[in-house]
């Protein structure tokens, strides 16, 4: 029996394995306030200058987080200088107020799409910057520490080929 379990074990390993997968991280927020000028970074070595990738953005929230989306502004630096920025909003709940994302319990995951089949052709390492920019309603100003978000990651697929 102890053998059948083993093997069990293995297979839903290898099964639940992405391999397409190439890159992921995350950073953790400090105190789950992430703060309006505390922008995340990451640095992404690209393994394959010719592939096509997919790029995810990851949030973590918990019930502390009090909007039902959420705005970010994302650059990518390029090794030779070039620097892409774009302002993406993302829900985050449903309009009946439960979480979007996968978890148990008081934290959900969430995974964005950012770029879909795109190529680093640049060797080097590539700076992913991601900033929150939440704002309520009629106020000029953006929320300056931003509650419930717990941690924030990146990862890299390789496309598929079509």
């Amino acid at each position: 029996m102890p053998k059948f379990l083993v093997l069990l074990s293995v297979m839903i390993l290898l099964v639940s394995c992405d391999t397409r997968t190439v890159m992921s991280e995350n950073q953790a927020i400090p105190g789950g306030f992430w703060n309006k000028d505390n922008a995340v970074q990451f640095t992404i070595t690209p393994p394959d200058t010719t592939a096509n990738y997919n790029m995810f953005l990851h949030l973590r929230n918990t019930n502390e987080y009090a909007y039902n989306n959420i705005y970010l502004l994302v650059s990518l630096q390029y090794p030779f200088g070039k620097k892409v920025t774009d302002t993406l909003e993302y829900r985050m709940a449903n309009p009946d107020g439960t979480w979007l994302g996968e978890g148990i319990g008081n934290v959900k995951e969430n995974k964005f799409w950012y770029k879909e089949g795109v190529q680093l052709k640049e060797s080097g390492d590539y700076t992913l910057t991601i900033e929150q920019a939440i704002r309520n309603n009629g106020e000029a100003q953006g929320v300056t520490n931003l509650a419930g978000i717990t941690d924030v990651g990146f990862s890299i697929e390789v496309a598929n080929e079509q």
